[in-house]
């Protein structure tokens, strides 16, 4: 009787484990399904659109550089005799900055006249026989050839000879002199840096976004970092119409007044550039946070949060104002716009929005 008992127990005790275990694997079901749920959704941040006072003025920052810069170099070869400026002169177009020994120079001159002198008379002896049938056409051409050349070889020598007077080509300073008396020098040898700071150009970069609002003959503040209390005009007089690696303009600036050189080439120099004219104007531009583009600006597109999921949109972008871009279409007041978490979301994904 008693073994009856206990196989009755022992069975019921099994039946009780089997009943648990049954139990727990149900809900251990349903916990994961729990879980699965909540880890279909991505956590995102988002920003809502809208349309509000935009300042579209923007700054771009340069380096100054002179209107004009060159190096003389020396187109013949000799002993420098005399150097009659120093660095930091003020030059004029026409000025002689100094003399290279001109000796055999000039008896290259000399040599070259006589023979120019004879061919003319050889050409006219030749000529006066060919009246009397003395030479041929042949002779006479020949004659007449020579005299040419020999003109031009003098005219050669005396192109050297004057390049001998070294002579400054534009108005400014001597920025550097590479010379002294009794230097040699040969043909390409440095002789001057000169520079033309009388107008200075400020050269900057701008992005694609700004570049649309820009065209030559704008006006343009400027100031340089060591006079941050006065201001310069300036008119930009080039942009280029290519972008370069960092998709960036680079645009130039002249100031036509600079007062007793106050500016120099090299400072730093920051431009302002005005592009909105009314407060009205201003405050009519709708905008998405810069961070809300999939990639870049560039790609114009957007996940567009409606209903719990993430749409992808795309849209269109306009300037890039700060950490706003302007949306010229594709969005609407009210739109919410994922500002984190892209990188983990596709087209139509479940999302929860993080506060």
């Amino acid at each position: 009787m008693k073994k009856i008992i206990y196989i009755v127990i022992g069975v019921a005790l099994v039946a009780a484990v089997v009943f648990t275990l049954v139990g727990n694997k149900k809900q251990n079901a349903a916990d994961v399904a729990i879980v699965a749920e909540k880890s279909a959704s991505v956590a995102v941040r988002v920003d809502t659109i809208g349309t509000a006072a935009v300042e579209t003025d923007f700054v771009a920052n340069g380096n100054f550089e002179p209107s004009q810069s060159l190096t003389f170099s020396a187109e013949n070869s000799g002993r420098v005799t005399r150097v009659l400026v120093e660095e930091g002169s003020s030059v004029r177009i026409g000025q002689t900055l100094a003399i290279i020994k001109g000796d055999r120079l000039s008896v290259d001159v000399n040599n070259a006249k006589a023979a120019y002198e004879n061919a003319v008379a050889d050409r006219q002896r030749y000529e006066n026989a060919f009246a009397t049938g003395g030479v041929t056409q042949q002779q006479l051409e020949q004659a007449k050839l020579a005299a040419v050349n020999a003109k031009a070889r003098l005219s050669q020598a005396n192109i050297s000879f004057g390049d001998a007077t070294i002579k400054s080509s534009i108005n400014g300073v001597v920025n550097k002199k590479h010379i002294e008396p009794g230097s040699v020098v040969s043909p390409g040898t440095p002789l001057f840096d000169l520079v033309n700071i009388s107008t200075l150009k400020l050269k900057v970069t701008v992005n694609e976004g700004q570049i649309t609002t820009l065209k030559k003959g704008d006006k343009v503040d400027v100031k340089a970092s060591v006079f941050p209390n006065d201001s310069f005009e300036g008119k930009i007089t080039f942009i280029a119409p290519v972008a370069d690696a960092s998709l960036s303009f680079p645009v130039e600036i002249e100031i036509a007044k600079n007062p007793d050189n106050k500016l120099k080439a090299g400072m730093y120099g920051t431009a302002t550039f005005v592009t909105s004219n009314t407060d009205a104007a201003k405050s009519q531009i709708k905008t998405a946070p810069r961070s809300a583009f999939v990639g870049s600006v560039s790609s114009n597109q957007v996940f567009v949060v409606k209903d719990g999921t993430a749409l992808l949109t795309k849209v269109v972008s306009g300037r890039i104002l700060g950490d706003k871009v302007e949306i010229l279409d594709g969005l609407n007041d009210g739109d919410v716009v994922v500002t984190s978490g892209q990188i983990n979301l596709s087209d139509s994904t479940k999302v929860d929005v993080v506060k």
